[in-house]
């Protein structure tokens, strides 16, 4: 029994780049002429790749999992509940500056983002619970500990599951724009230049969609919910 649970999320603020903005405000002197946005976005990438990994969005999700064992005419059965934390990154130092696009008529830095990594889960060992029955075969057996090994490998896979559903994923995009528009958009704007920066991932239409975070629920009404349905 696999049942997929809970989104907590947490969104990041967005990075605040000030070696980008000094860095831009210095160049357009060293040419004796005014600030000029493509040089400043330049400048601003530098400085954003050197970030690394932005974690925009980390999310919790609980898989409730039950695995079962028949020998010598006896069953065993074991039911475990696994939270576990996962983060969504983004590799900024992928970024080249092929991915800048300046649109001088509308004034407009369009950059095109790395796709969104999933790290994890890291599996909170301290909240795991588990309830088994069949104790006699577990007793004579190993069974237990096969039991334990296929609920932990299901309740991975599970959590993976949840974290690249649709939903904490438009959530996971939807931070890493924000941040990545933030950290290019402070220098222009330091510069004196009113522009719009627009941060997509590859084969993105330029509408945002935005989403209400869903509401946590407890690891004990996601037990009862689940005696429930069985």
């Amino acid at each position: 029994m696999k049942r997929p649970f809970i989104l907590v999320a947490v969104l990041a603020a967005g990075l605040i780049l000030g070696a980008a903005l000094m860095g831009a405000m210095k160049l357009p002197g060293l040419f004796g002429r005014g600030p000029d946005p493509e040089t400043i976005a330049t400048a601003s990438l530098q400085s954003v790749r050197e970030q690394a990994r932005l974690t925009p969005f980390v999310a919790r999700y609980v898989a409730v999992v039950t695995s079962t064992q028949s020998r010598f005419g006896l069953d065993a059965q074991k039911t475990m509940i696994l939270p576990g934390t996962v983060r969504y990154e983004v590799d900024l130092a992928k970024l080249q500056r092929d991915d800048l696009d300046w649109d001088a008529a509308t004034n407009t830095l369009n950059v095109t983002l790395p796709p969104v990594e999933i790290a994890g889960p890291e599996i909170d060992l301290n909240q795991v619970q588990e309830y088994s029955g069949g104790g006699v075969l577990m007793s004579l057996t190993n069974a237990e500990a096969a039991l334990d090994a296929a609920n932990r490998q299901r309740g991975t896979q599970s959590l993976l599951e949840q974290a690249r559903a649709q939903t904490p994923m438009r959530l996971a995009r939807n931070a890493a724009r924000t941040a990545v528009e933030r950290s290019f958009a402070m220098p222009l704007r330091a510069a004196g230049i009113e522009a719009k920066v627009v941060a997509r991932f590859a084969g993105e239409a330029g509408t945002r969609d935005p989403s209400q975070l869903d509401r946590s629920r407890r690891i004990e009404d996601v037990l009862e919910e689940s005696k429930a349905k069985t």
